[in-house]
């Protein structure tokens, strides 16, 4: 397919200017895709993964700005590089003019601050974090692309200096009722949250919200904290933080799959808390956590929030799964199938998402492949070509090459969901929406056009596509939590409250799960 580059010398941006650059050039007609950011090493790595090469690029430095387009003619792909400048004036001109340009400037105009957020390429984030730590701030580290010697010598610069940071790669925190990135309107309460997944955190603090309970405080650690190179040292300082908290009374913990060194470290550290802890390790074996000292443990989010309000001395109703109505929906969207529809496809915003929905057809028979797998040995050879049943992260470096992430932009997704049309064997499609600041302002309407597209082909064929969706938010968000729902509703879309509700869904679909009533289909 045609494509093209254009690298400007010594043109500096930052990645929330790129990613709206991007955004708008990839709406145009006959682009297939872009990559508007600079020259680092890992950019250039990025861009020679989607194919876009030359020595050009290879001697680009990282203040360099490089385009690059994919496009179904070479006019295509000449007139958006020929109109750079156009694009890149357009979104400056919207841009909000600030006085304040470094981070001296910043704390000096707010001499009471004690956090900073960063959120600019990798290569500068270090120097800039390392400034904020030595004025003894605490720091939310948005930016990734941190290597992991730098990220590990930040974290112990913050340990000596006794405060936190939180990433790199951090998507999510919640400190004293204000949303740092992606975050939803939550309530104050007394259970503290530390995550290492920005959308599990998400998850965990909406329910609490919507079980009628509230959050002191929501720390995330950064994607690599858990690690084995980390050790861990983001989520052990910040156990210490909520145990001295005088407003947190329970402590929950939410992870993607830690080190296997990490995790035994931060057991002993959660044996010796003054207060309960909550559990929720995702892919880890319940053997490893079960009967461990002041550690209640769960399999899924969903658990982990109920337990943590429940153990807060809340009235908690039973979770009783998928209700009867629910099972009759499903039941009546299976008859439509096909004989030859018989795989799930999700095609998910948020990491922690796919590693939970793994876990969960993982422990109910189902094998999954995925570009985040639980195991290597169900790793997908392309992210792009899914295998029977697959689950994909679209949040994946991957597919973030010069784009805004999925829960900003539903562009990546729209094209994948009628790609995955075009397999017949495909019976269900599972997505998720997740609601908050900072992302998008409509996420299920950005997609409400690819679902009815995908669903009129099947419908041709003579069989029937089962679409699920999860929504992750709560109705106090921007977005609007009831009338998300009823998008999807109208469009034939069967929507769940969780992650987990909505893989329940999928088990049972396939004949592996009872709903939580007990009824084996």
């Amino acid at each position: 397919m045609p494509s093209g580059f254009v690298i400007r010398k010594n043109q500096y941006y930052d990645s929330v200017f790129l990613m709206t650059v991007n955004a708008r050039i990839l709406k145009l007609e006959g682009v297939q895709q872009t990559a508007v950011l600079m020259g680092s090493p890992a950019n250039k790595q990025l861009l020679s993964d989607i194919g876009i090469q030359g020595a050009d690029i290879d001697l680009a430095q990282s203040n360099d700005l490089i385009v690059a387009v994919i496009a179904d003619s070479m006019e295509i792909v000449n007139q958006v590089l020929d109109n750079l400048d156009g694009w890149l004036n357009a979104v400056l001109e919207e841009a909000l003019a600030s006085k304040l340009h470094t981070l001296e400037e910043g704390l000096a105009a707010k001499s009471n601050a004690n956090l900073v957020v960063i959120s600019i390429p990798g290569e500068y984030a270090s120097r800039e974090a390392r400034k904020a730590l030595n004025e003894g701030m605490n720091v939310f580290l948005f930016s990734d692309n941190v290597s992991l010697e730098d990220e590990l010598e930040l974290k112990q610069l913050a340990k000596k200096k006794g405060v936190l940071l939180m990433g790199p790669d951090c998507g999510t925190s919640l400190i004293g009722g204000v949303g740092i990135g992606f975050a939803n309107a939550i309530r104050r309460g007394d259970i503290g949250v530390i995550g290492a997944a920005g959308t599990g955190l998400q998850e965990f603090t909406s329910q609490v919200h919507n079980l009628g309970c509230g959050i002191s405080h929501a720390i995330g650690t950064g994607s690599h904290d858990l690690s084995e190179r980390i050790g861990g040292l983001t989520a052990l300082a910040a156990m210490e933080a909520l145990e001295a908290d005088i407003n947190t009374n329970v402590i929950a913990v939410i992870s993607k799959p830690p080190g296997t060194t990490t995790l035994a470290r931060l057991l002993d550290k959660v044996a010796i808390c003054r207060k309960p802890v909550i559990g929720c390790f995702l892919g880890v074996d319940p053997k490893i956590t079960s009967n461990r000292i002041n550690l209640q443990t769960t399999r899924t989010i969903d658990e982990a929030a109920r337990l943590a309000v429940m153990t807060s001395g809340k009235p908690t109703p039973p979770d009783l799964g998928l209700s009867t109505a629910d099972l009759k929906e499903l039941s009546k969207e299976k008859a439509d199938w096909s004989p030859e529809q018989k795989y799930l496809r999700g095609i998910l915003a948020g990491g922690t998402f796919c590693y939970q929905s793994q876990q969960i057809l993982r422990e109910a028979g189902i094998s999954v492949y995925s570009n985040s797998p639980l195991e290597a040995t169900h790793k997908l050879i392309h992210p792009e070509k899914s295998i029977q049943h697959t689950l994909v992260d679209m949040g994946d470096e991957y597919f973030m090459v010069g784009k805004p992430h999925p829960m900003i932009d539903g562009t990546m997704r729209r094209q994948r969901i009628i790609a995955e049309s075009r397999d017949p064997q495909m019976a269900v499609l599972y997505l998720d929406f997740i609601l908050g600041y900072n992302a998008s302002m409509d996420p299920a309407g950005e997609l409400l056009e690819a679902i009815d597209e995908a669903k009129k082909v099947y419908k041709q064929r003579g069989g029937s596509l089962t679409v699920l969706a999860s929504i992750c938010g709560t109705p106090a968000d921007p977005q609007d939590l009831t009338f998300q729902k009823k998008i999807l509703r109208e469009a034939g879309v069967l929507v769940y409250d969780s992650n987990a509700k909505a893989t329940a869904a999928c088990c049972w679909l396939f004949g592996k799960g009872d709903g939580g009533h007990g009824n084996e289909n």
